[in-house]
């Protein structure tokens, strides 16, 4: 990698001015795993490598090279990676020091990079924007543009600037896309069978059937190690705020909600947001909460939940966590203290912005844009989200039908899908379009699942005609939304951590509706209410 000086005044990335005087100085010596100089490297046939850093899950093979869709990609387009590749849990930090440091590989793969972090790196230099290299040599990326064209103004920066290549996935639209709900309820329907309880259709009967849960012994081993009820407390799909919307508005992970005249509310700051806290508080009250529910990490999670030893909890897939089989299902929404039923839309769309960028210490810019357009490639883009097909040493994602030139997937064979996608695929940059199926692939049979859970229970209730759009905010918006949500969030989780348990929801909502408008909420508001309409014309 090039070896870019930086003054030590600056933390974060180089600055604009000392990347450009240091820019093509000579790179510093390294070893492999990405440690050598970003140059143009060729050997005798030809084959360009280039660096990168990456990220990967631990069940991943150390060396992404080894995995099957990289080997083929290298022979198709006769360029090698050589990757730096780290776990999950160490990437962010490491990716950020190797920028800091101005220690820069040709590019940052799966690098998820917000917004903020994207159009900081390019004002400090550190990446190039990618509009000449997409039109003049990424015709499949092109392509995905043309027949997706509302992608292109989310990609695109307010300066006019494309900074970083997306990862696109799209299944469904409107209120039955597979993003609409993030966090779905599963509950034990054979316990409910045992204990002679049918499936809970308000808020009152599914703390009734929690207490059955507790005290009736259900699995039958004589034991009360049943957990009636977990999750995972912070935002995510292993959340339990599903149940926030029989209340009203409900929650997001972003706390936003637009209603249907189309003003953006916070959603932790209404009175059904209260009611709900108060409905958890209840449950807990009643020991029918997991005790370590509020520290719990997904292993943990995991684990007990392979013992089947939840009454309910929450999850995007039961096969992640309990398995491919009956002794789950998903729960309907429940009606709420006043009869209504609903269902809160999230603000997810298949789309992350920040997905590869391109720094500049490449000097094989061409090369790297036409091995990146090879990613868009409608089967390759299937593979890369995925998993691929062939592979002898493995279980397999996919077969190729070379007559329809499509890959069907398999039958997953009781594998948890988000273990074995982890095992084989890429990720990166990609895009799958909602035509793509039943042309380049077919549905996997736990999306067909979620699908119809999606389309027969969860959409009909959903009472919100709009969502938040991705919404490409400026440098300046994004500064203070950073600013004022580092605070505000951590304050809202801590203080329904607290109600949770402490039941003091009540007495202290005035003094809480105070701080959060201290730690700038009115302003978030505005921000983001602009951020909508802007989005919305």
């Amino acid at each position: 990698m090039k070896r870019i000086k930086k003054s030590r005044v600056s933390t974060k990335v180089a600055s604009a001015s000392v990347l450009a005087s240091f820019m093509f100085l000579t790179a510093c010596g390294g070893g492999g795993g990405g440690g050598s100089a970003a140059s143009k490297e060729q050997d005798a046939s030809g084959k360009v490598t280039l660096n990168f850093i990456t990220q990967s899950s631990p069940l991943a093979p150390v060396d992404p090279n080894e995995k099957l869709i990289n080997k083929r990609l290298e022979e198709k387009t006769n360029v090698h990676i050589n990757w730096k590749n780290f776990t999950k849990d160490v990437f962010v930090e490491k990716r950020n020091l190797a920028v800091a440091s101005g220690d820069l590989p040709d590019a940052i793969f799966n690098a998820d990079y917000s917004d903020y972090e994207l159009l900081k790196l390019a004002k400090d230099g550190a990446i190039i924007p990618l509009n000449e290299l997409i039109e003049n040599n990424m015709p499949n990326f092109k392509k995905v543009l043309e027949e997706a064209p509302e992608y292109k103004s989310m990609i695109t920066a307010p300066d006019g600037n494309i900074y970083a290549f997306p990862w696109i996935e799209e299944l469904g639209n409107g209120k039955e896309r597979i993003q609409a709900v993030d966090s779905m309820p599963w509950i034990n329907v054979e316990w409910l069978e045992k204990l002679g309880l049918d499936m809970p259709t308000t808020t009152e009967e599914l703390k009734e059937v929690l207490i059955a849960f507790k005290t009736k012994d259900p699995n039958g081993n004589g034991k009360a190690d049943e957990i009636p009820l977990s999750f995972i407390n912070k935002p995510g799909a292993e959340d339990l705020v599903f149940l926030f919307a029989s209340f009203g508005l409900g929650e997001n992970p972003d706390h936003a909600v637009v209603n249907n005249d189309g003003k953006v509310i916070f959603t932790a700051a209404q009175d059904d947001y209260k009611e709900a806290v108060s409905f958890i508080n209840e449950l807990y009250k009643e020991g029918l909460i997991d005790i370590e529910a509020y520290t719990q990490d997904w292993s943990t999670y995991l684990a007990k939940g392979k013992d089947q030893r939840y009454g309910l909890y929450f999850s995007w897939d039961k096969a992640n966590i309990t398995g491919a089989n009956d002794i789950y299902e998903v729960m309907p929404p429940l009606a709420g203290p006043d009869g209504e039923v609903n269902v809160t839309r999230t603000n997810a769309l298949g789309l992350g912005r920040g997905k590869m960028v391109v720094t500049s210490a490449n000097k094989n810019l061409e090369t790297t844009a036409k091995w990146v357009d090879q990613l868009y490639d409608p089967i390759q883009s299937v593979q890369n989200n995925w998993g691929t097909y062939g592979d002898d040493k493995q279980q397999n994602i996919f077969e190729f039908d070379k007559e329809k030139e499509m890959l069907k997937h398999l039958p997953l064979e009781g594998a948890a899908p988000v273990e074995l996608r982890e095992k084989t695929s890429v990720g990166g940059p990609l895009a799958i379009l909602d035509s793509y199926y039943g042309k380049y692939t077919t549905m996997p049979d736990d999306a067909k699942g979620r699908m119809d859970i999606i389309k027969n229970i969860m959409a009909p209730k959903m009472k919100a005609e709009n969502v938040m759009p991705s919404v490409f905010h400026s440098i300046q918006e994004l500064d203070r939304l950073t600013t004022i949500e580092t605070d505000l969030f951590a304050y809202v989780l801590r203080m329904r951590t607290e109600w949770y348990q402490n039941g003091k929801v009540e007495a202290q909502w005035d003094e809480y509706l105070k701080e959060l408008d201290r730690l700038g909420l009115q302003e978030w508001l505005e921000i983001k209410q602009g951020g909508y309409d802007r989005a919305s014309k």
